[in-house]
């Protein structure tokens, strides 16, 4: 079935040329084509131009008359598989105490963890789809979701395994990681070896057998695990075909992003404490930084210095966390909003981060994140509004009218 949408008001992220990511000053530049036509055959772009071009045919017309398009949100750092939430905890940090005191009270991930393991893998499931549908009707139309709040084996194959129900249900793409290494759970205080060597023995050949996950994580941080530890988990994700995408610099800078650029991550996450050397280490690398600006609002911690990495000519992807503890928000309008407020990307830059930049940071830049010919029809249709720089600007109200996945409207 064609479907044609036409007098779109400016149509966003036109790339003729395909191109994996966008880097340095290249990311304050976003193609479009005003008073536009755009073609979408069995789920994906087939053509796209001026009206004045626009060519006659049988197809189902849509007239977004007063409205802008572009691609959908590619969200590629996410916790959505959780249960219960942590709001207590919220109220914590209001009355002084820190995410770090928090933990050492056996608040955060343990917390977490310990709400899962009582949860049964249909109950967690329905709890899930609720905040993936939520996030797709936000103009969402990828998403990457970690284990990590499950700390056993039997609850991270639940995670994993609600996971690929998901991916199964829903029409989006979705990519899998497995995050086992994300807190030492509490039974193996003191044995941290003893923990990585149940991750590493037996859970990921489970994972591998079952395809279970695209990626692997860890939480390289202060307190969590260490480089050594993270060199340990990477090299045995490597040995079972996962991609790392890992959790750095978030409070403090330990070496971590020189590990995920050695292991060629995909990704390397949160980078709110960069230091010159992390900055001139990712310089010519394949590996994306993604920064998570909701949870540096959240817990009132620094924001990844965007305009310092970008200006020294490094992509960036924008991500939201999504979790119950840091980021309890799937919004990527806010994400990008915030990264426009709060770290100086224009908005061009964040648009640009939050679509093709982001798809890259998931593995899917061949799928997702421009309008392109070939490329999946996962589109945002916005309300009318004046120029897309509103988009960022009404951070309270995002501007997502319709949604539309593999070229099905969803909402």
């Amino acid at each position: 079935m064609k479907k044609l949408f036409i007098n779109i008001k400016e149509l966003l992220q036109v790339r003729e040329e395909p191109v994996s990511f966008l880097s340095g000053k290249e990311m304050n530049e976003l193609p479009t084509i005003q008073n536009a036509y755009l073609l979408i055959e069995d789920g994906f772009i087939s053509d796209f131009g001026s009206m004045t071009n626009c060519p006659e045919m049988d197809a189902e017309i849509i007239d977004v008359t007063g409205k802008m398009i572009l691609p959908t949100w590619c969200d590629s750092h996410t916790h959505i598989v959780y249960a219960g939430n942590r709001e207590g905890e919220f109220v914590d940090r209001i009355n002084g105490l820190s995410y770090e005191e928090i933990a050492n009270r056996g608040g955060g991930i343990l917390n977490s963890a310990k709400k899962l393991q009582e949860t049964s893998e249909e109950e967690l499931y329905e709890q899930s789809k609720v905040r993936l549908e939520e996030i797709i009707r936000l103009g969402t139309g990828a998403v990457e979701i970690k284990s990590g709040y499950g700390l056993t084996v039997e609850a991270e194959l639940i995670m994993l395994r609600v996971i690929q129900k998901l991916k199964k249900n829903y029409p989006v793409e979705i990519k899998a990681t497995f995050l086992g290494a994300h807190a030492v759970p509490a039974e193996f205080k003191g044995n941290k070896e003893g923990y990585l060597d149940l991750l590493i023995e037996k859970l990921l050949p489970i994972i591998s057998k079952e395809n279970l996950a695209e990626y692997i994580d860890i939480f390289c941080e202060t307190g969590y695990f260490s480089v050594a530890d993270t060199e340990r988990i990477l090299k045995a994700g490597r040995l079972y075909g996962l991609r790392p995408k890992i959790h750095v610099n978030q409070f403090t800078a330990i070496g971590g992003v020189q590990t995920g650029i050695k292991y060629n991550a995909l990704s390397i996450d949160h980078l709110e404490v960069m230091r010159e050397e992390d900055i001139t280490g990712l310089k010519g690398t394949q590996t994306m930084p993604v920064a998570l600006p909701s949870c540096s609002y959240f817990l009132s911690i620094p924001y990844t210095p965007a305009r310092k990495m970008i200006d020294a000519g490094l992509p960036l992807a924008l991500a939201t966390d999504y979790n119950p503890g840091s980021t309890p928000s799937g919004n990527m309008n806010f994400v990008v909003a915030t990264a426009c407020i709060k770290m100086k990307m224009t908005p061009e830059e964040a648009i640009n981060a939050a679509t093709l930049n982001a798809a890259y940071a998931m593995g899917l830049e061949k799928e997702l994140g421009t309008i392109s010919e070939g490329k999946q029809a996962n589109l945002i249709v916005t309300k009318p509004i004046n120029s897309y720089h509103f988009i960022p600007y009404s951070f309270g109200n995002h501007q997502v009218d319709e949604v539309y996945i593999k070229g099905e409207k969803y909402v």
